[in-house]
């Protein structure tokens, strides 16, 4: 059985595996790097080791 692009669902290429081509490999990471792919969960963020998060700390100076 042949694989399928997860992007557009084209034929893979083996040179872009698992996509069909670098413009869906670049998609993918794009959706990536924009939080798409989040699991969503009931945890709470985690505080960095500083204390404060960022909008914690304008509110304190500002």
């Amino acid at each position: 059985m042949a694989k399928s692009c997860p992007i557009c669902a084209k034929a893979v290429v083996a040179a872009h595996r698992p996509f069909c081509s670098q413009r869906c490999a670049n998609v993918d990471l794009s959706r990536w790097l924009g939080g798409n792919y989040r699991i969503p969960t009931d945890e709470a963020p985690t505080v960095h080791e500083g204390g404060l998060g960022e909008q914690e700390q304008e509110q304190e100076q500002g």
